[in-house]
């Protein structure tokens, strides 16, 4: 697949670059399916990506993605050259996203650490078609034939020395005008000779006797240095124009500066490069008498296992401050200076913490976008009429907790479009407007997000879901003693369907039941309303990262338990006259006219303490799923910062993934203490 010069390093970036170059392709096809028109700069930034992706496939030695970008450069290309901005624009879109989920798979196969061997010849071949089609009426209407990008661009071979040969045994060599370019990228992208490697490959089937500085790409250790401080010198003859070789060159990706110049000797060249670093000078002087100094954002991609390292010295750090501070050792002593320092530490560290926090946090809005070819896909399949609409895209998240929304999120959306939106023919006999509607919205809300998915279709039937989980056996209650939330949760229920066709999207009872257990894996919870004939919208409440949480710690017996802040609503004792029991004999307290279920740590958790008695230890009434109830314990410790630690594996495989636990932390005197799982303790309330 690859020789021996490329690293491992290599094909990571290789790999994370082409992910984000598919995505904003996808973006640019579904825009242009959309507006049924193609746009000069759309055109250009698909060309754009196409080009890059040619190069730096073929810099990786897989030909099939290389070859097949480049059919798909060769496709817009025409259609730029000949201002074919409306025509066949359907056809050309879902060539288009079969191109990209072919080279998806060819990442994912490469990310898994196997060998990219898929066939993209039949894809190869409809372009092929397509693009003979498009030159058909031009042909007739010019009354000439136009000549193939392919016949018409010299063949290219690289060797793994960095040497690349152009040949000229099939093709007539055009010399052109004779230039030099030096080139310039942004220095914090890393990997600077791999860069130049690419803009090299970039432009071989446009330009002919190309040499460079520094030469051994690949095999000098100095040649980043080189490039950092001097730039990547070519030198290269062409007959294409000079607009035309300096847009290309500035296609390559983290390219930052160019200075392009017309060889005619030697003192011409030295003359331009000095007019043009005084031109960049006196740009630069420019702004700095305007607006006092010239800022620069720079970029840089960072692997995430060495956030997730970070982000673990940085808890483990909180840790040993708390116990250093807390030392039982220092109890009685006077140590006025070593607090005032310790004070200042903490302050450090909290900014430390913030700091590291924010450099985790991404927006959702690429995950939100995704969401638009399901849509469209599902449009074609189930022959519907539904449009996306996205709200707080610009929200936040840890990126730990972003990679675990794309199924999520996936599931619910295709569920609303397969059982919420009624056909167009059902949506006009209702006197609905025929375009259904899917929205996305996200909120920050302190320290977590809420997810919605809203939609417009024919909204859950409460009766229809009690008698289908009744069926299955999924529920003991009648159904006059449930809330419509209730009846309503128990789609998440594994092995619910109400549907009794299988089809490619649902009707198997799977789907739901995992959306719920990967938001109470991330700490959240999520629930539905619906009102029949109007639509549904399901939300989802997440913790906005799972590292370091704000903890109540309470004790019960000799174990201390931690829990969240944000599920906390009040805490309280009690009187014997507000303890009631209903009428399955469940033990309830009465708060302000309104009963609330209890829950006894030391019950729970089999644990042995010696206050049992409901008005002599303390009541904390916690929320979950818009649901309240009280867990009992002995006393509240008081609040402290934890840093949330996984529970064992040994340990994960005897919850049965309702056990009330969500983690473990460190305290202050280096014992351990369980973090409560809210969400999982009301999931008892409620079987």
């Amino acid at each position: 697949m690859t020789s021996n010069i490329f690293n491992e390093h290599m094909l990571e970036v290789f790999l994370f670059e082409t992910t984000e170059l598919m995505e904003q392709l996808e973006e640019q096809l579904l825009h242009i399916e959309q507006s049924k028109y193609m746009t000069k700069d759309g055109i250009d930034e698909i060309f754009r990506i196409m080009h890059t992706t040619k190069g730096s496939s073929a810099m990786m030695q897989l030909e099939e993605i290389s070859v097949l970008t480049h059919r798909f450069e060769d496709l817009f290309f025409y259609i730029r050259e000949n201002n074919l901005l409306s025509t066949d624009i359907d056809e050309i879109t879902e060539l288009g996203f079969i191109m990209i989920d072919f080279i998806r798979n060819e990442i994912a196969k490469l990310e898994d650490n196997k060998q990219a061997d898929g066939d993209s010849g039949n894809l190869k071949d409809r372009i092929n078609i397509l693009l003979n089609k498009l030159k058909t009426p031009a042909a007739v209407h010019d009354n000439t034939e136009k000549v193939s990008e392919e016949t018409s661009r010299p063949e290219v071979t690289v060797n793994d020395t960095d040497i690349i040969q152009v040949r000229t045994d099939e093709v007539e060599e055009k010399k052109g005008k004779y230039y030099e370019a030096k080139v310039f990228f942004d220095p914090d992208c890393g990997m600077l000779n791999i860069r130049a490697y690419t803009v090299i490959r970039n432009i071989t089937d446009y330009c002919n006797d190309i040499t460079h500085i520094p030469e051994g790409l690949m095999d000098s250790e100095d040649a980043s240095k080189i490039i950092a401080k001097d730039g990547f010198v070519i030198r290269f003859s062409t007959d294409h124009e000079y607009k035309e070789i300096e847009k290309l060159l500035k296609e390559s990706l983290f390219v930052s500066d160019i200075k392009l110049a017309s060889i005619t000797n030697q003192k011409e060249i030295e003359n331009h490069t000095e007019e043009k670093e005084e031109e960049s000078a006196d740009f630069a002087l420019t702004n700095d008498n305007q607006n006092g100094i010239t800022q620069k954002k720079s970029i840089i991609s960072v692997n995430i296992e060495k956030m997730d390292k970070l982000m673990d010295l940085v808890g483990e750090i909180v840790i040993t401050e708390s116990m250093v501070i807390n030392n039982p050792d220092l109890k009685g002593l006077q140590l006025d200076n070593f607090y005032k320092s310790a004070a200042q530490l903490k302050k450090l560290n909290n900014e430390l913490q913030d700091v590291v926090m924010s450099i985790r946090m991404i927006p959702i809005a690429a995950t939100f976008h995704k969401m638009h070819r399901i849509v469209r896909d599902m449009n074609k399949k189930l022959d519907k009429n539904v449009e996306l609409y996205i709200y707080g895209e610009e929200t936040e998240v840890d990126k730990s907790i972003i990679d675990s929304l794309g199924d999520p999120l996936i599931h619910l959306v295709r569920n609303s479009m397969d059982h919420g939106i009624e056909d167009t023919e059902t949506r006009k006999k209702l006197h609905k407007p025929e375009k259904g509607k899917v929205i996305l919205d996200a909120q920050n809300n302190g320290s977590e997000i809420t997810i919605s998915i809203r939609d417009d279709g024919k909204g859950l039937d409460r009766h229809v879901i009690y008698e289908k989980a009744k069926l299955h056996g999924l529920v003991s209650k009648a159904e006059e003693e449930m809330s419509d939330k209730e009846v309503f949760a128990l789609i998440f229920l594994a092995g619910f369907s109400t549907n009794t066709d299988v089809t490619e999207f649902s009707g198997r009872g799977v789907g739901l039941d995992v959306v719920r257990k990967t938001i109470e894996k991330l700490g959240g919870n999520i629930s539905v309303d619906s009102i029949k004939g109007e639509g549904t919208t399901i939300n989802m409440r997440i913790p906005l990262t799972l590292a370091i949480i704000d903890g109540m710690k309470v004790s019960v017996g000799k174990t201390i338990f931690t829990i969240p802040i944000t599920s906390i609503k009040e805490s309280m004792k009690v009187k014997k006259e507000d303890i009631v029991k209903d009428t399955t004999g469940r033990e309830m307290v009465m708060i302000r006219g309104k009963a609330y279920p209890v829950i006894r740590l030391h019950n729970h958790f089999e644990l042995e303490s010696e206050i049992n008695d409901l008005t002599e230890g303390i009541l904390i009434m916690v929320e979950s799923e818009d649901s309240a109830f009280c867990v009992f314990a002995d006393t509240i410790i008081g609040e402290q910062q934890v840093v949330v630690k996984p529970i064992p594996a040994y340990i994960g495989k005897c919850q049965n993934g309702n056990s009330g636990i969500a983690g473990c932390a460190i305290l202050d005197d280096a014992n351990i203490s369980i973090i409560i799982d809210v969400t999982g303790l009301h999931s008892q309330i409620i079987k």
